[in-house]
């Protein structure tokens, strides 16, 4: 249980911060970058949780408005799925860890995102080009919450890369796929795909 009665302590005034085992370590530690940076990514999932909320009091279609409140009941379950990740980038994999003494982020999670990406994506239209972030405020919130899990993932991967052993896989492969999903609900948001403001190449370029 997290149990929080002092906001500041002071303690990371000179610049360092500790980690869940105890450790500390500076601020802008590559493990830091990566939990921080799933801080952020909860932070974007949250405002387009709002935006669905909205969309779906608001809206007059009330087909959208059912897929929007679809949609943000899966967010608000993949905000607590980020925090179990922030948890497991905070906490080093030590050698002699037993399985469950630990909050690690587990398959099973990862793989109930698989089947919510097919099923939102069945009843779009097929893409003939790349999508722009945009179309309403909602998608666009998506499309936000979608990039910053993608920088989160690179951070992730990097700090695997430096650090394997200390390092799970599972946070990586669950954020893998949650970009996708996201990149699946912002066209859901945008009525299902009919609203997608597709990229045309070179659509700005002086004619020649």
């Amino acid at each position: 249980m997290v149990k929080l009665n002092k906001i500041y302590t002071r303690t990371g005034d000179d610049g360092t911060t500790g980690l869940a085992d105890g450790s500390r370590v500076a601020k802008h530690d590559l493990r830091v970058e990566a939990y921080g940076t799933l801080d952020e990514a909860n932070a974007a999932v949250g405002v387009a949780v709002v935006a669905c909320r909205a969309g779906a009091a608001g809206g007059s279609n009330l087909g959208q408005g059912q897929r929007l409140s679809e949609i943000a009941g899966v967010l608000e379950s993949v905000q607590h799925d980020l925090f179990d990740c922030g948890a497991d980038l905070a906490t080093p994999v030590s050698a002699d860890e037993k399985p469950g003494s630990r909050l690690r982020v587990l398959a099973a999670q990862t793989d109930r995102l698989e089947p919510l990406i097919d099923e939102f994506n069945d009843r779009l239209g097929s893409l003939t080009s790349f999508v722009l972030p945009g179309g309403n405020a909602t998608s666009a919130a998506l499309h936000v919450a979608r990039t910053v899990v993608r920088r989160a993932e690179r951070l992730a991967t990097a700090l695997r890369e430096i650090e394997p052993k200390a390092t799970g896989s599972e946070p990586v492969r669950y954020l893998n796929r949650l970009s996708d999903l996201l990149f699946v609900l912002g066209r859901a948001a945008n009525g299902d795909g009919l609203g997608d403001v597709l990229w045309v190449p070179g659509s700005t370029r002086p004619k020649t």
